[in-house]
């Protein structure tokens, strides 16, 4: 088994907010990040696939494709977006690194199968800051 993983780069802006809190709930709970007027993150995603090599190609997964599919799939659809408000898949979701990082996987996990024989789905590790991050399996 072998990994390879690729780095992709967006810019988002997002509030964390529970609709059925009062607004002094979500601000002890959240603090600044349920700031009214929102905030932005410069969010790193690195997506990694697991697998056999390709004796045709040597590859797990062609990087190009990968790459491709990231940015058409996830890229395009949140960069420079609010997450909340113009990004179809968080529609009605806490907004939150964690949650987004499930919806990638939903939407990576069986397009990489199609451009890929012999790889899958790893893991998508998704740095909020250069501090905070989230690592997903997909369990």
């Amino acid at each position: 088994m072998i990994y390879i993983s690729r780095k992709e780069h967006f810019n988002a802006a997002h509030k964390l907010y529970n609709p059925n809190w009062s607004e002094d709930k979500n601000k002890e709970v959240f603090g600044p990040c349920a700031n009214a007027n929102w905030h932005g993150h410069n969010f790193d995603l690195i997506t990694t696939v697991k697998g056999e090599i390709d004796p045709d190609t040597g590859f797990v997964v062609d990087l190009k494709k990968l790459s491709t599919l990231i940015r058409t799939q996830i890229v395009d659809k949140v960069d420079h977006k609010n997450l909340n408000m113009d990004v179809d898949f968080m529609k009605d979701k806490m907004a939150s690194t964690e949650i987004l990082a499930m919806e990638f996987w939903k939407i990576l996990a069986p397009k990489i199968t199609e451009i890929s024989k012999y790889g899958e789905l790893h893991s998508l590790k998704l740095y909020e800051t250069p501090r905070n991050y989230v690592e997903y399996f997909g369990n």
